[in-house]
């Protein structure tokens, strides 16, 4: 399903929805951010999506990660809850979305790189190339909250 972001646009459709999401940092040895090619959006992103019922936030973010990367994680911490009311996403069924996302550290802890249906590539990307992504400024921010060891979560 196809979606648009829109952030902080005055002209965004009203929002319908609001859906608990997750998010996860996890790193490579070499510092390296986990992130994926959606398929929805085509922007650059961390892994994560809603969660189910009956799952807890981290279940939700561990499935996410490995569904949409290979990978095994284990949550570690919490970057923070970003519930910004002027980012939605708008689907093509309708659904106008308020973004609300919790965003965890993680260690990968098994599995191997593969794609999904959500993410048309998995890569490892160094920091400093973050610059050279499409990278949505909200989840821009939550990458770089991740990698700053913040001393407390961010609520926002």
């Amino acid at each position: 399903m196809a979606r648009v972001d829109y952030f902080n646009d005055p002209n965004a459709p009203k929002a319908n929805s609001i859906v608990p999401s997750v998010t996860a940092v996890a790193l490579n040895e070499a510092g390296e951010v986990l992130l994926i090619h959606k398929t929805d959006n085509d922007l650059w992103a961390l892994p994560g999506g809603g969660v189910d019922v009956g799952e807890s936030v981290a279940d939700a973010a561990v499935r996410e990660t490995k569904e949409e990367t290979g990978f095994d994680v284990e949550v570690t911490g919490l970057i923070g809850l970003y519930t910004n009311p002027a980012h939605v996403m708008a689907y093509d069924d309708g659904e106008v979305r308020q973004q609300f996302s919790i965003c965890f550290t993680a260690r990968i802890v098994g599995g191997g790189l593969r794609t999904s249906s959500e993410s048309k590539e998995v890569a490892f990307v160094a920091p400093s190339r973050l610059d050279e992504l499409n990278i949505h400024p909200s989840m821009r921010m939550r990458i770089d909250h991740g990698l700053e060891n913040r001393a407390k979560p961010y609520i926002g």
